[in-house]
């Protein structure tokens, strides 16, 4: 099936129905975009779609994420917390200063504003970015070498509904909510992927080379169903 790479949303998979009359877009189950457009219609339409119809794409994915509470004391990632003032001066702001993301509320405003809560999400977005950055490239390179599995480059993202993935290049694409998770998950997650160096598929010898590696990913595989890669 075609896919599209969207700089915001990320990887759309296109199928085309005979019993497609016009173009759809769903959220599928993983949290990515689906298009469905009839036989005969041309790629360039769902392009159009997307470029024309960004605020409702974003609305649909909302829709379709958890809803998270942002609260005073928050922790962030591994190593930021949110801090939630009230504004002296009467104005609202989103700053961060080392390791605190600090709002500052003035009077009649709340967290759950929509303007608000997409404010503080580009925050955290920011700082969970910085922390991945920082150290899944060092636990990616070791965990590599430690097990013999190769791959030639990383990259991050976040509008994936997915935890990672591993190219037929040889790129390990990893979400920067993965820092949102415990360290024995970050690492189940890493050997998954690299997995992939050796088995395209998830065949049962991918799960013996995961097994070899992650003795307990089957503990992993059940406890990573309790989080989610939104954010």
């Amino acid at each position: 099936m075609p896919v599209i790479q969207d700089k915001e949303f990320g990887k759309i998979i296109v199928r085309r129905s005979a019993a497609a009359t016009q173009i759809r877009v769903r959220v599928a189950p993983d949290g990515t975009l689906r298009a469905s457009l009839p036989m005969r219609a041309p790629m360039f339409l769902v392009k159009h779609l997307l470029k024309n119809s960004r605020d409702e794409l974003r609305a649909l994915l909302a829709q379709s994420k958890p809803v998270y509470e942002y609260t005073n004391g928050l922790r962030v990632g591994k190593s930021h917390v949110l801090v939630i003032q009230d504004s002296i001066d009467g104005k609202f702001s989103v700053i961060r200063h080392k390791l605190e993301i600090i709002v500052k509320l003035p009077e009649g405003k709340f967290v759950n504003n929509p303007d608000i809560n997409r404010k503080i999400r580009d925050s955290i977005i920011t700082a969970l970015r910085i922390e991945a950055k920082s150290y899944l490239p060092n636990r990616l390179s070791y965990l590599s070498n430690k097990f013999g599995l190769s791959y030639e480059k990383v990259r991050f993202s976040h509008a994936s509904g997915r935890w990672g993935s591993y190219s037929s290049n040889g790129t390990v694409s990893l979400n920067i909510a993965l820092m949102k998770l415990p360290f024995d998950l970050i690492d189940y997650i890493i050997i998954h992927e690299l997995a992939h160096c050796r088995h395209m598929n998830h065949s049962k010898e991918f799960w013996l080379l995961v097994e070899s590696a992650d003795p307990d990913y089957k503990i992993h595989r059940r406890e990573l169903k309790q989080h989610t890669p939104s954010i």
